[in-house]
């Protein structure tokens, strides 16, 4: 646990492939932080509707209340001064603005705790996550468990066909990966899970 010094911020970046425990990790992190009585807010992004419009539920299903925003802008405006502690998940989903936003709130003092995926499914850097962790004090990096062979999984694996870097989805879009297990390519997982060519 981070202990808050009375006058300074920081940021903490929770990152990792799909399924692997990055919003209950966030949400432990903010519970914490509500038991402490520590003034908190929470933030999504409006595009991230899998499980609660108004919530950040993990896929173990622990949930925290958040204010869905549309992009940084949205956010920052929405951060009240007297906030000490902001959390913000899917990170990955924001616009570049988001850097310039975590790093503003760290400086006037707040702590601000985000998860995100680090990869894209083709295994890219996916923007503004790896900015996010250069800048942050504290990278925390979640491992999820292979579907195929059972390794330690740092790869989101894609299983339909589509060639946008955002697909939001869970378990029927998605699975976790290892290096060797994990193929850039949607297309040909769908054909190895379905057989012939994957109804395109």
């Amino acid at each position: 646990m981070h202990v808050m010094h009375a006058e300074v911020g920081w940021v903490e970046v929770i990152c990792g492939p799909m399924f692997s425990g990055k919003s209950e990790e966030l949400i432990r992190r903010l519970r914490r932080a509500q038991i402490a009585r520590q003034p908190l807010q929470v933030f999504k992004p409006a595009i991230d509707d899998r499980y609660h419009a108004t919530q950040i539920v993990s896929h173990s299903r622990a949930a925290i209340e958040a204010v869905p925003v549309k992009d940084s802008e949205e956010l920052a405006r929405r951060v009240r001064r007297d906030t000490r502690v902001v959390g913000i998940d899917e990170a990955q989903f924001f616009d570049d603005g988001l850097v310039e936003v975590v790093e503003r709130l760290a400086t006037r003092g707040s702590r601000v705790v985000l998860a995100g995926l680090d990869q894209d499914y083709a295994g890219a850097p996916f923007e503004p996550m790896p900015r996010l962790m250069a800048l942050a004090e504290y990278v925390t990096k979640t491992l999820a468990i292979c579907m195929r062979c059972g390794a330690p999984a740092g790869r989101s694996q894609r299983l339909v066909p589509d060639g946008e870097q955002v697909l939001v989805g869970a378990t029927e879009a998605y699975e976790a990966r290892c290096r060797a297990c994990h193929s850039p390519r949607a297309e040909a997982t769908t054909r190895e899970l379905f057989g012939g060519d994957g109804g395109e």
